[in-house]
């Protein structure tokens, strides 16, 4: 894929040795192209050059097979076989991590029904409290109009007053003259 990682497969083959990042010279080209055909076919398209290996589904399945036996259809195989053991190291440490990400995936289902119903509870004082602001000011709305018609009422009670005061201050002048006379 890139110049590097074919540098390993041409020194695997039996070329020499580059500094990483250096440009190939042709010749080394020819050698590291020529090793690879060998495996397969090379298809080079601008900077992107694309390996595809002979015989590439009879290596896999030499691949999965027991490690003492030699391979079925003779030749070496550059692919190394699996080891069982690592098999079930990765098997075992997968079920670690199920398990783990069950617990996680509890405790998440846990906090989230916990914030559910601290949210519902949270909406229930909300919904509460506007109710009872409802009733509060509907409650000093009536009070409001029951006082303004009670002032209304002292207002129309109180309409004689004057005239009252009037007569009143009437008497008070007769008086003072009777007892200014009367003196």
């Amino acid at each position: 894929r890139d110049e590097r990682s074919l540098e390993a497969l041409s020194l695997a083959g039996g070329g020499g040795a580059a500094a990483a990042g250096r440009q190939l010279p042709e010749g080394r080209r020819a050698t590291l192209a020529s090793a690879l055909e060998l495996e397969g076919t090379v298809l080079r398209e601008g900077r992107l050059t694309q390996f595809v290996a002979n015989n590439l589904e009879r290596r896999i399945r030499l691949s999965g097979g027991p490690r003492g036996e030699p391979p079925a259809g003779g030749g070496g195989s550059s692919i190394p076989a699996i080891d069982p053991g690592a098999l079930q190291d990765v098997v075992a440490l997968a079920g670690q991590v199920a398990a783990q990400v069950d617990e996680l995936l509890r405790n998440v289902h846990c906090g989230l029904q916990a914030l559910t119903a601290l949210s519902v509870g949270c909406i229930q004082t909300y919904r509460d409290g506007v109710e009872s602001l409802g009733e509060a000011a509907d409650l000093s709305i009536r009070a409001m109009y029951a006082l303004v018609a009670r002032c209304e009422e002292l207002d129309r009670a109180m309409q004689p007053v004057p005239a009252l005061a009037k007569r009143i201050r009437d008497m008070k002048g007769t008086l003072e003259r009777l007892e200014g006379l009367c003196k």
